[in-house]
């Protein structure tokens, strides 16, 4: 790796497997390993002699070729392919040489090279969520009645359970799972020629058959364990739009957990806890959350790359000039940004400490009325809906004003003669259907 590439700024990606599945010796190999596959499934159709395949399969090892050459002289071309054939070509031996990259374009291999990154990178962005999402179904589990306030607008609104939170947070991480899965399984090859007629394959055909590139694209795609293609998609850039948004959505629906943890976590509210926080450089008592303020921080990124490659779809002609060369990096960035995020991800959750005595301290800390919507419902059976909902309002800015407990408010109150303000004000017993969604939510595999 070159020191330009090294991560020094990019914690949240360095050192996580994603960041050396899609290095530039990954990406190289990937080059090699379609140009390679081409070559095999020419020899499989009867387009290339029977050694050919297996002669540029020898030589497509990247540890034999210059990344850092290649680069520079990519620069004449547009793209490394043009010089990566170059080499491989006079890699092999004279008699096999025709048959290197015969009849495809260099789009056709950078594209499929993609691919097989985006293959590679998603099985192991997979397999982070995974792991994410069985903590986090033992975490569901275990606090499945542990009440806590439920805050909407910064503020507290009724009770919850860290159950159904922590449900809701694998539910996010199982839909990003099934994107992923559903996306990496449709990854296509990509092979048209020129311009995406495949001609040139029949023009190599021994029989000067038209339609002969027809069977090589299935041979293709076999051999590399991709999919095929219904048209060759130079111009058609649904695969990557799919996967852009596939990335995306990850990153978000991480970022949802991420940003839970540093509400929860901080200072004054200390509910939950990262397992091991990092430190400060200028305050050594601190333990920052960092895990989660990398995850959000790959949030906030990941709408940006996914953009750009949103933009490829408006592309000119049979293949395009820019379109497609704007794509390259910011697909690197973006299964960096996931692959990365979804590692911390499962440290996170691994690691996740949660306080469950305080959380349910903060329960009473606005005097009983996080239960104010339960004791309206009861009143509005008593007196009517407009006239109970006018008592708990007056009740709720007493007890705010006067420092009161919202009961001791009420306990005057002709609506609510007779009740029991003291179990109907415990937010224990407020928890509505958060133990049997959660039940519902850890039912998904």
């Amino acid at each position: 790796m070159y020191e330009s590439d090294a991560g020094l700024l990019a914690p949240g990606r360095a050192g996580s497997p994603a960041e050396t599945a899609t290095g530039d010796r990954a990406f190289l190999q990937a080059m090699l390993d379609a140009e390679a596959a081409l070559t095999r499934a020419q020899s499989l159709c009867g387009l290339a002699p029977a050694g050919a395949g297996r002669a540029v399969t020898a030589a497509a090892d990247a540890g034999r070729f210059d990344v850092r050459d290649l680069a520079l002289r990519a620069r004449s071309g547009g793209n490394p392919v043009i010089p990566l054939v170059a080499d491989l070509t006079a890699a092999v031996e004279k008699d096999v040489r025709p048959y290197v990259h015969r009849g495809a374009t260099s789009q056709d291999i950078l594209d499929t090279a993609a691919m097989l990154v985006a293959a590679r990178t998603l099985a192991l962005v997979i397999d982070d969520l995974r792991r994410t999402a069985d903590t986090l179904e033992g975490l569901s589990a275990a606090h499945r009645d542990t009440p806590m306030p439920g805050r909407t607008l910064t503020q507290h609104a009724v009770p919850t359970t860290f159950g159904l939170k922590a449900a809701g947070w694998r539910s996010l991480v199982l839909d990003a799972r099934d994107r992923l899965t559903a996306v990496r399984d449709s990854l296509p090859v990509q092979l048209g020629g020129a311009a995406g007629t495949l001609a040139a394959f029949g023009a190599f055909s021994p029989e000067g058959h038209s339609d002969a590139g027809l069977p090589l694209v299935a041979a293709y795609a076999r051999e590399l364990g991709l999919a095929e293609p219904l048209l060759p998609w130079h111009t058609l850039r649904t695969p990557i739009a799919d996967l852009a948004g596939a990335l995306a959505f990850t990153a978000g629906a991480l970022g949802k957990a991420a940003a839970d943890v540093l509400v929860l976590s901080r200072t004054e509210i200390g509910e939950v806890a990262e397992g091991r926080g990092g430190g400060s450089s200028a305050m050594p008592h601190k333990a920052n959350p960092v895990r989660a303020t990398l995850i959000a921080a790959a949030a906030r990124r990941a709408p940006g790359p996914a953009a750009t490659l949103y933009g490829s779809l408006a592309a000119e002609d049979e293949r395009p000039a820019g379109a497609w060369h704007a794509e390259w990096e910011p697909l690197r960035d973006l299964l960096r940004l996931v692959g990365g995020a979804a590692r911390d991800a499962a440290a996170l959750a691994e690691g996740l400490r949660v306080l469950p005595a305080v959380m349910r301290a903060h329960l009473p800390v606005t005097g009983g009325l996080i239960v104010s919507e339960r004791l309206a419902a009861v009143a509005a059976g008593r007196v009517g809906r407009s006239r109970a909902a006018e008592i708990l309002s007056g009740a709720a800015g007493r007890a705010r004003d006067e420092g009161r407990s919202l009961a001791d408010v009420l306990a005057g109150e002709p609506a609510f003669a007779g009740l029991d303000l003291t179990a109907l004000t415990d937010p224990d017993r407020y928890t509505g259907a958060a133990g049997p969604l959660t039940d519902r939510a850890l039912e998904r595999r």
